[in-house]
């Protein structure tokens, strides 16, 4: 993956943080209502999927996030430079 990929799952990770807290939700309250299992919740939020692995969450898991947290899925995502051609 893209040395930028890191980063941008990292920033992922701090705004779903962001909005589980703002929810009043646990990690597993969250994970739970996504279809998550809290271990792979806490590894998104730390920008990983496993241990030392760049986090690459399906779509499907960042939608069901959204819907538990009640935002647009533009709040969770991070804003994307792009590179100059």
């Amino acid at each position: 993956m893209p040395d930028d990929w890191a980063a941008y799952a990292k920033d992922l990770g701090v705004a779903l943080h962001r909005e589980r807290i703002r929810a009043g939700l646990t990690q597993e309250e969250l994970a739970y209502a996504a279809g998550l299992t809290r271990s792979h919740y806490q590894q998104l939020e730390k920008g990983l999927s496993r241990p030392g692995r760049v986090a690459n969450p399906s779509l499907s898991s960042i939608v069901a996030l959204s819907d538990v947290l009640g935002v647009a899925l533009e709040e969770l995502l991070p804003m994307r430079s792009k590179k100059a051609s």
